[in-house]
């Protein structure tokens, strides 16, 4: 029978407080593109521009995407997108729900990184809001239940 020794059981709750950390620091990034994003509210044209231009030097299978699922989508989206990310930034922040909005948050990123093909670059490698984003929310949701300092988890 295994037994918790007492430096286990220490380094456990450094790694939640790791975590915990990780979850507010991920949240404030989330908040602030969430800001960021608040004018597509009042005009999708301002994400329909975006996605024309991402469109333009788009690979084929990038270019498929834009058209059949980003701009068909845009009056959607344009709402939708700074919402999820302000209620991601402010979930995270607050430890609510912490695994489901980094599960989330994760298809999220991942479907920006899509529309912007970015996934076929090496600069996403090196994208600050690429590879840590999202492995930052893959270990948020793989281990971010219990965390000290959380609303509910």
């Amino acid at each position: 029978m295994a037994t918790k020794t007492r430096g286990q059981s220490a380094g456990g709750r450094r790694g939640a407080y790791g975590l915990r950390a990780l979850a507010v620091v991920l949240g404030v990034f989330f908040i602030f593109n969430g800001v960021d994003k608040l004018a597509w509210f009042a005009d999708s044209g301002i994400l329909a521009q975006r996605l024309e231009e991402w469109r333009q030097g788009a690979g084929p299978s990038t270019r498929w995407y834009i058209e059949t699922v980003a701009v068909p989508g845009v009056p959607l989206f344009a709402r939708l997108v700074p919402l999820a990310e302000l209620s991601t930034g402010v979930a995270l922040i607050l430890g609510f729900w912490t695994q489901m909005v980094a599960v989330l948050a994760f298809l999220m990123v991942v479907n920006f990184h899509l529309a912007r093909g970015f996934f076929y670059e090496w600069a996403f490698l090196m994208d600050g809001a690429g590879l840590p984003v999202l492995g930052g929310l893959l270990a948020l949701a793989i281990g971010g239940t219990r965390l000290p300092f959380s609303a509910s988890d």
